[in-house]
């Protein structure tokens, strides 16, 4: 009875210690990114295994509301304030945006031991339809094929939307390819484009059970 009891009492500890040291682990997926140039002020807070929650603002309503989208569909918590030259354009913005998130993310992500580094992912909204496919490579890319007719969603020149994907991909470190295959709505192509690249990000960050070496032959990423 006595070993039957230490038994239940040191396999107990264990759990809890592993309990721990996944807690740990996933808890240091996290970053705090501040970039400041003479055209924006940003401030990132990114942590890659969360709940979904997004606070941001970077002065335009419909990138809050496709960072929102990302965020929500990627699980990933982010805090994003951004103060930019808003009075010249949307481009500095919402590249240095792009740029300062990828950064994060790289930062999150660290040394991508026993991620599944590929991601693919499919998102329908009404009659549009977009597949994202994401490769934690090290070797930045981005392919970005939306079909955009309008020239701007609220305040965000539609130009800028393969160019916020284009910054977030440079900076990450990250192959990167989203495609609209069809749609009518501009806002509903735009909008399912992001959700289906957070699908693939989900995917390519998660950790495999059993997994802990960093995957490419290469033994580095």
């Amino acid at each position: 009875f006595l070993h039957l009891c230490m038994t239940r009492i040191l396999s107990s500890a264990s759990f809890s210690s592993c309990e721990r040291l996944m807690s740990t682990n996933l808890a240091a997926r996290k970053a705090t990114v501040t970039r400041k140039t003479k055209e924006t002020d940003i401030h990132v807070e990114l942590t890659l295994d969360g709940t979904g929650e997004a606070d941001v603002d970077t002065g335009i309503g419909f990138l809050d509301h496709m960072l929102s989208a990302l965020v929500k569909h990627s699980q990933m918590n982010l805090v994003l304030r951004c103060k930019g030259d808003l009075h010249v354009d949307d481009h500095h913005t919402t590249e240095d945006c792009g740029l300062a998130l990828g950064s994060a993310f790289l930062q999150a992500l660290g040394e991508r031991k026993g991620i599944a580094r590929y991601g693919h992912g499919y998102a329908p909204l009404d009659e549009a339809l977009s597949r994202a496919v994401v490769d934690i490579s090290s070797r930045p890319y981005a392919v970005t094929k939306l079909g955009l007719k309008r020239e701007k969603l609220g305040t965000l020149s539609c130009e800028m939307i393969p160019h916020f994907f284009l910054s977030f991909a440079m900076e990450a470190k990250i192959c990167l390819h989203v495609e609209c295959l069809y749609g009518d709505n501009d806002h509903h192509r735009a909008e399912s484009a992001f959700k289906a690249t957070a699908i693939a990000l989900r995917a390519a960050v998660a950790v495999q059970a059993g997994r802990t070496d960093v995957p490419s032959t290469k033994g580095v990423l």
